[in-house]
């Protein structure tokens, strides 16, 4: 029972006692003033003492309330939640304001510049001179049995007969053979050309209008890095031509990388570092490994170094080795899979001296890879030449090279005025 309880209780009972003689402050009983006395100076202590422990007890940001004046009463209950504030019919509550944060400008496309490979790109007129003259030189055999049926002969039937044997000792094959002959025929008699040195003209311009086809430019500066792969078998001088190509690249302004992806060979790797050495060029190698993650890192490595032209050279492989030729294709899907649309060509460099072999070569590797250009080398040896026209009647792919020689400067882009002249030795 509280203070207040108690003392109405002692009042309650004394005016209900009996009246009597008012108590003095000698006997024993209590009077109602020394009761209310005593009453409130214990209340006043005992608030002084609960002032002073809470002064002493200190807490961070706690507010005290003021003691209440009056004398609670019965429990209070907890005070309901207040109602929240009414809506308005048809309006819909405040959302909390968020702030979106300002979109980051997009990154501006880096337009790429494209580089046209034209032929020629030799600008000096004595180094032209040159390289024609090595041209007509590596196909002088072929040359000198095409232009001697023409010299003190007539317009006959022997005539067409011995350019026949000539063309397919030339190795343009029967396809590209017969379709020169009626072409001629018919030219010389729709034109009624008397003169052999005439029909040897009208042979040249079918000549040309056949290999045109097969002069393409290569387009750089389509992506970066534009992938280059290639293949080809085993001696038809790939990893030469790769060097050479890496040189010529340079001077049209471009950054070149190579990737030593010819992890087979003896000596593949050794051979490219060297080119790579010459050139100033950095060739991605391992020493031993799946070439197909050589060349994966390779692409990693030029995208990094915004390096404008990765070219990947390739185990050497037969047309009947099907179980490598299918390495070369996996070759390719990793490629793809290191950068989207990679790789932007797929070359195949062919040995001129091997003949109609080399027309089997081109149409394997195109079934298997989907070939984009050819480099056609080794037009200084025994190379007769006719090859040429015998693709560009069975599979017309771009003849981006042909090389006639060891120096970087044998490697040049192929004109079909250029090589039917020194074909016909004009």
């Amino acid at each position: 029972m509280c203070g207040f309880q108690r003392l109405a209780s002692r009042i309650a009972a004394l005016r209900a006692a009996p009246a009597g003689p008012v108590p003095d402050a000698h006997s024993g009983a209590p009077s109602l003033r020394q009761i209310m006395f005593s009453f409130f100076k214990r209340f006043k202590g005992s608030k002084e003492s609960d002032t002073a422990a809470d002064e002493s007890q200190t807490a961070p940001e706690v507010t005290t309330p003021e003691p209440a004046a009056r004398a609670p009463a019965a429990p209070v209950a907890p005070a309901a939640p207040s109602p929240a504030a009414p809506v308005r019919a048809g309006t819909p509550p405040a959302a909390p304001l968020k702030i979106q944060p300002e979109p980051e400008p997009e990154p501006e496309e880096s337009t790429l510049e494209t580089v046209e490979i034209v032929p020629p790109p030799i600008l000096d007129a004595s180094a032209k001179r040159s390289w024609l003259t090595r041209l007509k030189t590596g196909l002088s055999k072929t040359s000198s049995s095409l232009t001697g049926i023409f010299v003190g002969t007539k317009i006959d039937e022997d005539l067409y007969e011995e350019l026949e044997t000539a063309l397919l000792m030339s190795d343009a094959g029967v396809e590209a053979t017969e379709f020169l002959l009626e072409s001629l025929r018919e030219k010389v008699r729709n034109d009624r050309l008397t003169d052999p040195q005439q029909v040897k003209g009208a042979l040249r311009t079918l000549l040309v209008d056949l290999l045109k086809p097969l002069e393409k430019s290569l387009m750089l500066g389509r992506a970066q890095p534009l992938v280059m792969m290639i293949a080809g078998v085993n001696g038809a001088g790939k990893t030469t031509s790769i060097g050479k190509l890496a040189k010529h690249l340079q001077s049209f302004d471009q950054s070149v990388l190579l990737a030593a992806g010819d992890t087979f060979r003896a000596a593949a790797r050794e051979q490219l570092a060297v080119w790579g050495q010459r050139n100033n060029v950095t060739v991605v190698a391992q020493e031993s490994g799946d070439p197909a993650a050589v060349i994966f890192d390779a692409v990693g490595a030029a995208r990094a170094r915004k390096i404008n032209v990765m070219m990947a050279d390739t185990a050497g492989r037969l047309p009947t080795q099907l179980h490598l030729m299918e390495e070369l294709r996996k070759v390719k899907r990793v490629i793809g899979k290191a950068q989207d649309g990679a790789p932007h060509e797929v070359l195949l460099v062919i040995d001129a001296n091997t003949g109609q072999n080399a027309l089997t070569q081109v149409k394997a590797f195109d079934d298997a890879l989907g070939l984009t250009g050819l480099v056609v080398t080794k037009l200084d040896g025994t190379a007769k030449g006719g090859i040429l026209a015998a693709i560009a009647r069975q599979r017309p792919i771009p003849v981006y090279f042909i090389g006639v020689g060891e120096k970087v400067e044998d490697l040049q882009p192929f004109s079909a005025e250029e090589f039917s002249d020194a074909l016909l030795g004009g």
